[in-house]
C-alpha cells in the first residue's frame, strides 16, 4: 500500500506488471441537469392541450403586425435627412433666430463673450441637437429599427412575463413539503428534506410519496402508516411492489410532477397557430385518456418516437402508483429493457417466464365466449359475432361445469371440431347437470348446419394449436398466466408477439388483447389508476366492436395507443368510426394521399384570410408622365402598374391531402388533440425529439 492510500501493483515472476482491474460498469448514467430541489420549484403552466408545461412562458394569441425592415430602414433615412436638413437651416441662420431666444432670455447681458456665454451657447445647441433626434428619431421609428438589427431573426419576440417559482427555504417551498409540516408532520418532512438534499431521491419517488400522502389525505386512518414509512425508509417509503424506484434507462425526457413526456417542438411556421411556434410539445393522461391514432409508412420513427416515449411515461408513472400500462408489439420491437416491466410475456418463447390467459381472467362463460368470438372471427367478413360467441358459450359453460376451468387450445378445438370422443367424455362429465347437458345438445345440433360458426371458430383455433404455442395458454393452473384483470394495481407489461413465423395467430392475439382491455378497463372496480395500451402495430386488428369500445375508455379513466403503416390496413367500413372514436390523431411523413384525405376530412376546415394583388397597367394621357413612364421603363424593365388589393375570408382545410403527403419533412408528423375535458388544439405540425 502507497503513502497516498493507494494499493501499489507489484511485477509478477516474469517481470509484466498486470492491468489494474477496470472499475465495475456503473448501471446508471452520471446525473445531470437541475437538482430535485430546483426542478420542483420550476413554474409550470399550460394554455392548452399538450403544452410542455415545465418552464412554460405564453405566447400572444395573435401575432403582432411588424413592418418590413426594408420600410423601417427607407423611414429612417428620410427621417434623418430631415433633421439633417432643419439643423443645418436652423445652424446657418436661414429660419432666423427664433431658437436663440431662450437663450438669450436666460441669460445676463454681463456675460456676453465670456467663457460662461460661450459653454452656455454649447449647452443650448446640444439641447436642440437632442431635442431634433429624439423627435425625429421617433418619427423615423429609429429605436425600434436598432432592436431589428441587432437582436437574430431566428428569435421571434412577444413573450408574455411568465410565472415565477417558490424561493428556495421558503414556506411554499414543494422541497420543503409544506403539506405535511401544515398537519403536525414536521418531523416527516424533515427526514424528506434531507434525503431530497442529500440526493438520496429523485423525481420518482417524489411523485410516488406525494401520491401516497393523497391517499391519505383522502382516508386520514393511514397517516400513522404513512408517517412510519417515512420515518424507517425515506426516499424509499411506499414503494412500487416490485421494489423498483426508476427505470433502468430513459430514452425521452419526462416531468413527472406534470405527467409528461416531451414528444418534440411545435414548428415556428405560418402553418401552425402563432400561439403554438415554437414552443414544446408534450403528451399526458389528459390527453392519452381520449385514445391516440398515428399513421405512416414504416421507418418514420413510431416506434421511436412516440410508442417508447409514451411506454416509458407511463411505466415512470405506474412506479409512482398513478397508472398501468401494457405495451404489445412484435418481438423485437424497442420498447425498452426487460428490467423496466413487470412481466414480460414472449408467446411462443420457450424461455418465458409467464404465459398468457387466453379467457382474459373471466369466469363467466358468456363473457369470456363474447371476447374469444370477438378475437377469432370478428374480422371475418360475413360471420355473425354474437353467432361465434354463442357458439363458444354452449362449450365453455359444459366445460367450465364439468372441470372447474375453461378448456386449454387443443380441448377447445376437438371441441369445436365435433369429435364424438371430445363430446361424449364432456357429456358423461355433466352427468346430473340438464341445463349444461342442454347446451351441449344444442351446440351438437347446430354443427355442420347452414351458417354455423363453428368451423370458422375452429380453424382460428388452429392457430394457436400449433407446436410453438406448446405450453401456452394453460388454463390448469401449472403455469404463471397473465391477466388483464391486474389493470387495478399499478403493472408495467410487455407482450412480445410472435409476428415473424405466425403473423396470423399474432394478429389474432392482438385483436383479442384489445378486446379484453376494453373490456377489463370499463370493469374496474377502482379506477384511480390510469390504464393504458400501447399496440405498436395494429395492423388487421380493428374491429367494429373493438372501435366502440375504444370511444368508451375516456370514461373509465383509460386509452389506447394504435399504430398503422396505413389505414388501407382497417376494413373499409371502419376508417371513418376508427378517427371520430379517437381524440388524438397524428400522420407521419410519407403518407399516402388517400389517407392524408381521411385526415383531412376528420380536421375539418378553417376561416382564413386571403389578399388578392392585382396588377394593373398605368396608361398615361400627358406626354411629360408618359416620357417618366417610358424612362422608368427603361431602367426597371417593367411597365408602370398599380396594384388593386382584395381581401377575402375563405374556408380552407386545415391540412390537404396533398399538403400531408408531401409538404410534412422526414421526422416531423401532423398532430391534433383532444382532452378528456373537451379541450383541443388544432393540427400541429411538430419536429419530433431526436430528429435531426
Amino acid at each position: 500500500m502507497d503513502t497516498d492510500g493507494t494499493r501499489e501493483t507489484r511485477p509478477d515472476r516474469t517481470g509484466h506488471i498486470p492491468r489494474p482491474a477496470a472499475p465495475p460498469k456503473p448501471s446508471h448514467a452520471p446525473a445531470s441537469g437541475p437538482t430535485l430541489g430546483d426542478w420542483l420549484r420550476v413554474p409550470r403552466s399550460s394554455d392548452g392541450p399538450g403544452v410542455w408545461t415545465y418552464g412554460h412562458v405564453p405566447r400572444a394569441a395573435e401575432e403582432p403586425e411588424e413592418t418590413p425592415t426594408r420600410q423601417l430602414i427607407s423611414g429612417a433615412l428620410i427621417a434623418l435627412l430631415a433633421g439633417l436638413l432643419l439643423w443645418s437651416l436652423l445652424w446657418n441662420g436661414y429660419l432666423g433666430s427664433f431658437w436663440l431666444w431662450p437663450l438669450y432670455m436666460f441669460t445676463p447681458d454681463s456675460w456676453a463673450g465670456t467663457l460662461p456665454s460661450v459653454v452656455a451657447s454649447y449647452i443650448w445647441y446640444a439641447a436642440v441637437a437632442c431635442l431634433l433626434i429624439v423627435g425625429f428619431g421617433r418619427l423615423g421609428r429609429w429605436p425600434e429599427l436598432l432592436r431589428r438589427l441587432l437582436r437574430s431573426r431566428a428569435v421571434r419576440p412577444l413573450h408574455t412575463a411568465g410565472p415565477t417559482g417558490p424561493e428556495a427555504g421558503s414556506e411554499d417551498d414543494p422541497a420543503r413539503w409544506p403539506e405535511l409540516r401544515g398537519v403536525g408532520l414536521g418531523e416527516v418532512a424533515d427526514r424528506l428534506e434531507g434525503e431530497a438534499g442529500g440526493g438520496r431521491m429523485n423525481d420518482v419517488d417524489y411523485t410516488r410519496i406525494r401520491r401516497a400522502w393523497d391517499s391519505v389525505r383522502v382516508d386520514p386512518s393511514r397517516m400513522r402508516a404513512f408517517a412510519d414509512s417515512v420515518r424507517d425508509k425515506g426516499a424509499g417509503a411506499c414503494v412500487h411492489p416490485s421494489g423498483a424506484r426508476d427505470l433502468p434507462v430513459r430514452a425521452a425526457r419526462h416531468d413527472l410532477l406534470a405527467r409528461q413526456v416531451l414528444l418534440g417542438t411545435v414548428e415556428d411556421g405560418v402553418r401552425n397557430p402563432y400561439a403554438r411556434r415554437g414552443t414544446s410539445l408534450a403528451l399526458d393522461p389528459d390527453v392519452l385518456g381520449t385514445s391516440l391514432l398515428a399513421v405512416g409508412p414504416s421507418g418514420t420513427g413510431k416506434t421511436r418516437h412516440l410508442v417508447r416515449p409514451v411506454v416509458e411515461s407511463l411505466a415512470l408513472q405506474a412506479l409512482a402508483g398513478q397508472a398501468a400500462v401494457v405495451a404489445v408489439g412484435a418481438a423485437g420491437a424497442q420498447l425498452g429493457p426487460d428490467a423496466a416491466y413487470d412481466v414480460v410475456v414472449r408467446i411462443g418463447d420457450p424461455a418465458s417466464v409467464y404465459d398468457l390467459d387466453l379467457y382474459g381472467g373471466a369466469t363467466d362463460p358468456d363473457e369470456a365466449a363474447t371476447l374469444l368470438a370477438e378475437a377469432f372471427v370478428g374480422d371475418v367478413p360475413g360471420t355473425d359475432v354474437r353467432r361465434a360467441a354463442t357458439a363458444l358459450a354452449q362449450l365453455l359453460g359444459p366445460f367450465r361445469a364439468a372441470h372447474g376451468r375453461f378448456p386449454a387450445v387443443p380441448e377447445l378445438r376437438e371441441l369445436l371440431d365435433g369429435l364424438p370422443a371430445a363430446l361424449d367424455a364432456l357429456r358423461r362429465e355433466l352427468d346430473g347437470q340438464p341445463a349444461m347437458l342442454r347446451e351441449l345438445d344444442a351446440r351438437t345440433r347446430q354443427h355442420g348446419a347452414h351458417g354455423d360458426p363453428g368451423a370458422a371458430l375452429a380453424d382460428r383455433v388452429a392457430l394457436l394449436d400449433r407446436p410453438a404455442f406448446a405450453g401456452f395458454f394453460d388454463t390448469t393452473g401449472q403455469g404463471r398466466p397473465f391477466s388483464l384483470r391486474a389493470l387495478e394495481h399499478p403493472i408495467r407489461v410487455r407482450v412480445d408477439l410472435p409476428e415473424r413465423g405466425h403473423a396470423d395467430a399474432s394478429r389474432m392475439l392482438a385483436r383479442l388483447l384489445l378486446a379484453q382491455f376494453n373490456a377489463a378497463a370499463a370493469a374496474r372496480a377502482d379506477r384511480s389508476l390510469f390504464a393504458f395500451l400501447a399496440l405498436d402495430d395494429a395492423s388487421h386488428t380493428l374491429t367494429s366492436q373493438t372501435v366502440r369500445g375504444v370511444q368508451r375508455l375516456r370514461s373509465a379513466h383509460a386509452g389506447v395507443l394504435l399504430t398503422l403503416r396505413t389505414l388501407d390496413d382497417v376494413p373499409e367500413e371502419l376508417r371513418t368510426p376508427l378517427l371520430g372514436a379517437v381524440g388524438c390523431r397524428m400522420a407521419f411523413s410519407g403518407v399516402t394521399t388517400w389517407d392524408g384525405k381521411r385526415f383531412a376530412e376528420a380536421w375539418g376546415t378553417e376561416w382564413v384570410e386571403t389578399r388578392d394583388v392585382t396588377h394593373r397597367t398605368v396608361f398615361a394621357d400627358q406626354p411629360l408622365t408618359r416620357a417618366i413612364h417610358a424612362f422608368r421603363k427603361l431602367v426597371t424593365g417593367k411597365a408602370v402598374t398599380t396594384d388593386a388589393v382584395t381581401v377575402r375570408q375563405v374556408e380552407r382545410e386545415r391540412w390537404s391531402a396533398s399538403d400531408l403527403a408531401h409538404a410534412v419533412p422526414p421526422g416531423h408528423a401532423v398532430l391534433s388533440l383532444t382532452s378528456v375535458r373537451g379541450e383541443r388544439a388544432a393540427p400541429l405540425l411538430v419536429r419530433l425529439a431526436g430528429s435531426a
